[in-house]
């Protein structure tokens, strides 16, 4: 299954996308937007970024998981990754992003 932007709508009328990589696992997890058309900003916005090394914070999360953020260029976070076994899974992901996010179609749910 090829790599894509998964457009979707919460229970509450929230939008928002998982970027699926080739085995069809997600990558990355974007924010809640109020409509359709701020989460397609949103994927382009992830398009763009994604090629930056810069932009990817590597973190850990409470029970000490890694786990990334993406950064859009003025810093505001624009998705996040799945918790990883280990940090060496946390950089495929982060390859994974940076490989699959430029030219990832979208499919709408």
């Amino acid at each position: 299954m090829p790599a894509a932007f998964r457009l979707r709508t919460s229970a509450d009328g929230k939008h928002y996308f998982n970027l699926t990589a080739e085995n069809n696992e997600i990558v990355l997890t974007s924010e809640m937007y109020a409509s359709r058309q701020a989460a397609h900003k949103g994927i382009e916005s992830v398009r763009t970024n994604a090629v930056v090394k810069e932009h990817y914070e590597r973190r850990a999360a409470a029970d000490g998981k890694p786990y990334f953020v993406l950064k859009a260029a003025n810093r505001e976070i624009i998705g996040t990754s799945e918790m990883y076994a280990s940090e060496a899974a946390r950089e495929n992901g982060i390859e994974a992003v940076r490989r699959v996010a430029p030219t990832a179609p979208v499919a709408e749910a």
